[in-house]
């Protein structure tokens, strides 16, 4: 079974869809992840959409809808897998039906995770990133051990130009825009189920827990 989480950078469906995934034993698939990856890289993919994503915009259709075929055609995903970031419009919600057809698989639940745009800014303006293994932490919510260096490698933390507020406002607003019609879609289809993002990591994944029909134990 295939499972979409939907939601505004910040809303926290990333970490929500590994805690999932975890647990499900199946595979969680980030858009987000695997274009910065790309970019990370210096591929052409990753030259591509590094000038849209340092200015908070989306990444072009194309792009995105090329990720995902190649990363769902893993043999991974034939037992299902939990995207993140994908769909995010209406052209990717069409070319997506049209990949899961082909490869038969089928879309079982849409999750959508509400939250505030100023809980967002407040979520992603604390972000640091560690430059060389990508770890992230938070200035408020998981500070490091030792001021601006990874817990992890110890590399050099510091801020995305998309974490930067104004970036992040821009990308609140157009996720909006572009993702209104994919909500009245999958309410159409009966898969949407909308669930509050606010609060704790483990409030929201007791929520999470009852919408995809899991207990806790």
């Amino acid at each position: 079974m295939i499972l979409v989480f939907l939601g505004p950078p910040g809303s926290g469906k990333g970490t929500q869809a590994k805690m999932l995934a975890e647990k499900l034993k199946i595979p969680h698939i980030s858009l987000g992840d695997i274009l910065r990856e790309e970019v990370r890289q210096g591929s052409d993919i990753g030259k591509r959409a590094r000038e849209f994503m340092d200015a908070g915009k989306l990444v072009p259709d194309e792009l995105t809808i090329e990720l995902t075929r190649k990363r769902i055609s893993d043999p991974d995903c034939m037992s299902g897998c939990i995207i993140d970031g994908f769909p995010r419009s209406a052209v990717q919600a069409e070319a997506f039906d049209n990949m899961l057809d082909e490869m038969k698989l089928e879309l079982g639940k849409v999750i959508y995770f509400k939250v505030d745009k100023e809980q967002v800014v407040e979520r992603l303006s604390g972000r640091r990133s560690c430059k060389n293994c990508g770890a992230v932490f938070h200035v408020k919510y998981k500070r490091p051990k030792v001021e601006n260096k990874c817990d992890l490698c110890g590399g050099e933390l510091y801020q995305r130009k998309d974490d930067e507020e104004k970036a992040i406002r821009t990308r609140f607003e157009v996720y909006a825009e572009q993702t209104k019609p994919l909500i009245e879609r999958y309410q159409k289809q009966n898969k949407l189920a909308a669930i509050d993002a606010g609060g704790s990591i483990e409030s929201v994944f007791s929520r999470l827990l009852s919408v995809v029909g899991y207990g806790r134990n």
